[in-house]
């Protein structure tokens, strides 16, 4: 199955904390202060959970959170996790066949696009864009590659990570796809952007119209 890291689900944050220290939990922790106090949450691709319990010590109650996660392993991880008295569904399934009947005051999408092909990242950003209400914000957290000084390292950072989740037939994705356009064509404005592990990291608050 694409783009499912039950491979690694028990070694993932072990893995990416070696690689990266604490890059991409602040990246994401930091963004969590523009979340609604009360309001519903759509989280995608969010691994073994452990944003869910950051997001409950900011916001202990009064939360309506579906977490949307592919991998199975990953999924009975994030069950165990502290949810305070919010409201969470956990949904096991890919956001592609994923649907919902009501819309979201905010949506977080961490390292969730590097996963895809060019021609996914088109479908799930503007299924995605679809759940979000009008005026409605995306936390969107993601590698970045740029033009500034230590692109080198950066792309080759970028090659190495690719070429192992190939040999664990994990991801589908072989090269990184810029979503800045999209989120510019579809009228968002950027409200927040701060850059993390030398800039590879990128986390940006966009705002819908």
């Amino acid at each position: 199955m694409l783009n499912n890291y039950d491979k690694i689900a028990n070694q993932y944050d072990f893995m990416s904390r070696l690689v990266f220290f604490k890059s991409q939990v602040n990246a994401q922790i930091n963004q969590l202060k523009y979340l609604p106090k009360n309001g519903s949450i759509l989280v995608v691709g969010g691994g073994t959970g452990w944003i869910l319990e950051e997001i409950s010590k900011l916001s202990p109650k009064g939360l309506k959170i579906v977490y949307v996660e592919i991998s199975a392993k990953m999924v009975a991880l994030s069950k165990q996790r502290n949810f305070g008295d919010n409201e969470v569904q956990i949904v096991n399934q890919g956001i592609e066949e994923f649907d919902s009947s009501i819309l979201f005051d905010a949506i977080l999408t961490p390292f969730l696009f590097d996963n895809f092909s060019k021609e996914r990242v088109e479908f799930v950003f503007e299924k995605l864009s679809g759940f979000l209400k009008p005026c409605g914000l995306w936390l969107f957290v993601d590698f970045c590659v740029g033009t500034a000084s230590g692109q080198w390292w950066k792309l080759f950072l970028l090659k190495a990570m690719y070429r192992f989740f190939k040999l664990l037939s994990i991801v589908e994705a072989s090269q990184l796809i810029e979503t800045k356009p999209y989120f510019e064509g579809s009228k968002y404005t950027l409200i927040d952007e701060s850059r993390y592990f030398g800039g590879f990291i990128r986390a940006s608050v966009y705002k819908k119209a």
